[in-house]
């Protein structure tokens, strides 16, 4: 089964991680991601993309895990969840992403996935 991801996208470093990681997993993983769609989506775009999904992989940055409140509030739990900094990346501020970060968010997604 296939996943959608749903990525927090927010304002800093690790929200800014996941919007970049998840497209990367897209072109890496072939048939595994599905999807990649970021929770700052207008409800309505989000609510269709999770109701057709096999499976759904929500990317927060941070504990605050906005990606997943935002599922939570249509009534959704995802199958996997995942926080860039419980994965070693850390909250600076508005730094941009790395491409060793993105490499170390990819490979905890793609261990979760194969599970």
């Amino acid at each position: 089964m296939a996943f959608t991801v749903i990525t927090c996208s927010g304002v800093s470093n690790p929200g800014k991680l996941t919007a970049q990681t998840g497209p990367a997993l897209m072109r890496r993983c072939g048939g595994r991601i599905e999807a990649c769609i970021a929770a700052t989506r207008p409800t309505a775009s989000l609510e269709a993309t999770v109701r057709h999904a096999d499976r759904i992989l929500v990317l927060d940055g941070c504990g605050d895990c906005c990606g997943r409140k935002k599922l939570q509030a249509l009534g959704v739990e995802p199958h996997l969840h995942l926080v860039a900094t419980d994965c070693g990346i850390a909250k600076n501020g508005m730094a941009e992403p790395r491409f060793d970060e993105i490499e170390r968010l990819s490979a905890a997604v793609m261990d979760a996935i194969r599970g």
